[in-house]
């Protein structure tokens, strides 16, 4: 793997691909929770995943306490906040956008936890980000054809820090070596089924449980094998394709396209047209995104470029 190799066409089809499938995941998510409640989604969404999958993948030599450890954070956490922020009304396309905040905080669990060192490119990018979630945030209730309620704000939040912490758990999981990543997620959704059911029978009742369960028709299993087949398995089998093929620079910034997916498709499908401090909100959201992953050399330009004195 070099970092001058370009990509083919093929494979930057499948990034766009990838891409594709999940913005639109967002859109999927509010058509299930419609007739699903949302911790039971969640159940059935990683009971598809796992099987039968798990039947032709071999699970990778990694310690069991961090397949749960994934399974609890960036699964059942980031999920169970994600599916019930937008079962109270989060516009699917905003909660792909806020959803990508991920990568802040990332940032400050990996300088808590990890007592990683911040560049000046990532401290710029935290602070435009951050600004840009206070003027998200701070555009609660219904204009122009959207309704974001702050409850819905805060649980995708929520859903970004489990996806951050799910992110430290994968760099301890890259410790013990190459693996195939497909197999490992297919493996780690076996831990989310039952901590949902749990969820859902305290808090949504079983008798909601069952209605919804007896009640599922070709709609609401189309959302489900979406969200299993299609989010789950091949999103993250051609990710990892690309990710073993090119160096990580070159594919992770393809996931700054997805909220563009997100959003047009929340557009397009349930009329959310957003306010002008959504969209300003989310430009320097996206601007901190960009600088934090492409800033990198221009700050070290500008810091051998500035006299000492």
């Amino acid at each position: 793997m070099s970092d001058s190799l370009p990509m083919r066409p093929k494979d930057l089809a499948l990034a766009l691909l990838v891409i594709l499938v999940w913005g639109i995941n967002f859109a999927v998510i509010k058509v299930g929770v419609v007739g699903i409640p949302p911790l039971l989604l969640g159940a059935l969404r990683f009971m598809l995943a796992a099987f039968p999958a798990l039947l032709f993948l071999k699970p990778p030599k990694v310690p069991l306490r961090l397949y749960l450890a994934y399974g609890l954070t960036i699964s059942v956490g980031q999920f169970a906040f994600l599916f019930s922020a937008i079962h109270v009304g989060m516009p699917s396309g905003l909660a792909s956008l806020v959803l990508q905040s991920q990568s802040f905080f990332t940032l400050l669990l990996t300088a808590w936890w990890l007592k990683e060192r911040w560049q000046g490119n990532q401290m710029a990018g935290l602070l435009l980000a951050a600004v840009g979630l206070v003027l998200i945030g701070s555009a609660t209730g219904v204009a122009q054809g959207v309704s974001m309620p702050l409850l819905g704000f805060l649980l995708t939040i929520a859903a970004a820090v489990m996806w951050a912490c799910g992110n430290i758990v994968t760099r301890a999981v890259g410790r013990y070596g190459p693996m195939n990543q497909l197999a490992f997620v297919v493996w780690a959704s076996l831990v989310p089924p039952l901590p949902f059911l749990g969820l859902s029978a305290w808090l949504e009742g079983p008798d909601a449980m069952l209605r919804a369960l007896q009640h599922i028709d070709l709609t609401a299993f189309a959302a489900i094998a979406y969200l299993a087949w299609a989010a789950t398995l091949l999103g993250y089998g051609l990710w990892t394709y690309l990710m073993s093929r090119y160096p990580t620079n070159r594919v992770a910034p393809f996931t700054l396209l997805v909220p563009i997916v997100g959003l047009t498709t929340g557009w397009l499908v349930f009329g959310e047209a957003l306010r002008p401090i959504h969209f300003a909100g989310g430009a320097l959201l996206m601007a901190g995104l960009l600088v934090n992953v492409f800033g990198a050399p221009l700050f070290a330009r500008f810091k051998t470029s500035t006299p000492t004195q």
